[in-house]
């Protein structure tokens, strides 16, 4: 259960990202507000996984989400350039954050 927490408050993580980018420095309401209530609740959602879970593997995965969510969202939908160091990048932060979770796993 606490992993799916992380996993969703990653998903946020993206949202207030992506918001925080259409905001324009907090200029535009709805997005402002957007990012306010995605970023509330991301870290609300960490908060109460990290009750369960170690730190360290758990901001991994609850980062690498957002970072990886944020950059395929801005290709996906923002008309942002895509290249195959980009797509390879992705791919090692993904590996990056599976290995720190793994690693964190062994007691």
């Amino acid at each position: 259960m606490a992993w799916l927490l992380v996993v969703c408050a990653g998903l946020l993580e993206t949202g207030f990202a992506v918001c925080l980018k259409q905001s324009k420095s907090f200029t535009k309401l709805f997005p402002t507000v957007g990012f306010v209530l995605f970023a509330l609740s991301s870290f609300g959602l960490l908060t109460l996984a990290l009750r369960r879970l170690e730190i360290g593997p758990a901001y991994a995965v609850w980062t690498g989400i957002g970072a990886a969510g944020t950059v395929i969202y801005g290709m996906v939908f923002l008309n942002e350039s895509v290249s195959a160091l980009k797509i390879v990048a992705i791919v090692l932060i993904v590996a990056g954050v599976a290995g720190l979770n793994l690693a964190g796993s062994v007691h």
